[in-house]
């Protein structure tokens, strides 16, 4: 049921606090800045009843808010908004990680940073040692650490991104430090907790931006230096769900390649979308044929869709790097012709 009247975040925080109850209330109280105090109790001294309705509304929000966190820690993003949309339906999942997401960007370390212009960003850090780089790489979004990496020189965009895939944990101290020193240009934010950052994913986000020339040095030596991380990492360039990026000669040129089994197979666990850019670009009596193949199929393995998409992306890979279609990236080759 959908309130008359919205609450507020003070006033939800208010109700919130009245629900948990004077001791879990008090010890939550106690660890925020006075002026945030002062609202707070000022707001719950003034609210002279709660309705059950309200209470259940910001009770069920909190729970969700929690549940989102916790979804987001555990698996990211994707993981989290796939999960409470299947919970909670679409629209409502996206309200709450649209929250969430907003909250956590707040608290992250060098938000300053995040909003600087990448050439002033760039001028700034790039003759930092290449870990300072990394980690606050780890910290950027990935068109601007595409933007800043880019820039570097060669050898220094091969230690850097290596140090990126393989940074798992930095303490606040270290944080701290890397903060200290850009302290007076970024006046950037201090972490009060350990930080789960970088690895494979960052690095391949950072690579899906920059141009084709930066990603192939970067993956060639990672082949050199680190042959099973570059694999990883060669892994995570493309996956089966990224053909809707595709444009249509690209897609006909890889359908000549793909065996229909494995095509069948691939489409049984993907979505409507990559399912209809499929059909789209065969002729009727092939679309209409992979369709019966894959209604008749029954229930498969989840390991087996995985191989056939997996065995497909390896298709792409190779007439990507043979030049016969060209995956889009960043700068030169923002156009997939």
């Amino acid at each position: 049921m959908v309130l008359k009247n919205r609450l507020k975040g003070l006033e939800k925080v208010a109700i919130l606090m009245i629900a948990l109850g004077p001791e879990i209330s008090s010890d939550i109280l106690k660890r925020m800045p006075d002026n945030m105090i002062e609202s707070i109790t000022y707001e719950i001294a003034n609210r002279t009843q709660i309705t059950s309705e309200q209470r259940r509304e910001v009770l069920n929000e909190f729970m969700d808010m929690t549940l989102a966190q916790d979804y987001i820690t555990e698996g990211g993003l994707d993981y989290a908004r796939n999960i409470l949309t299947k919970a909670l339906g679409s629209k409502k999942a996206k309200t709450i990680i649209d929250t969430v997401s907003e909250i956590t960007q707040q608290r992250r370390p060098f938000a300053i940073a995040r909003k600087a212009d990448p050439q002033q960003l760039f001028n700034t850090i790039s003759k930092e040692h290449p870990q300072t780089i990394a980690l606050i790489l780890c910290y950027l979004q990935p068109d601007k650490a595409a933007t800043v990496i880019s820039g570097l020189p060669e050898e220094m965009q091969n230690e850097v991104a290596y140090r990126i895939a393989t940074m798992n944990r930095t303490s606040p101290m270290v944080i701290k430090q890397v903060e200290t020193v850009l302290e007076k240009k970024l006046s950037t934010i201090i972490g009060n907790e350990f930080a789960t950052i970088g690895g494979v994913k960052t690095l391949v986000d950072i690579l899906n931006s920059v141009d084709r020339g930066t990603e192939k040095n970067i993956i060639e030596e990672l082949e050199k230096e680190q042959p099973d991380l570059a694999e990883q990492v060669r892994e995570g360039m493309f996956v089966f769900e990224d053909v809707v990026l595709l444009d249509s000669a690209s897609i006909q040129r890889i359908l000549r390649e793909v065996d229909t089994k494995d095509l069948a197979l691939a489409l049984k666990g993907s979505s409507e979308d990559v399912a209809n850019t499929i059909y789209k670009n065969q002729s009727k009596r092939a679309s209409e044929t992979l369709r019966e193949d894959i209604e008749f199929m029954g229930p498969v393995r989840l390991v087996e869709v995985e191989q056939a998409q997996q065995k497909i992306v390896g298709i792409i890979r190779r007439l990507d790097e043979s030049g016969e279609i060209i995956i889009a990236r960043g700068g030169e080759d923002a156009i997939v012709l």
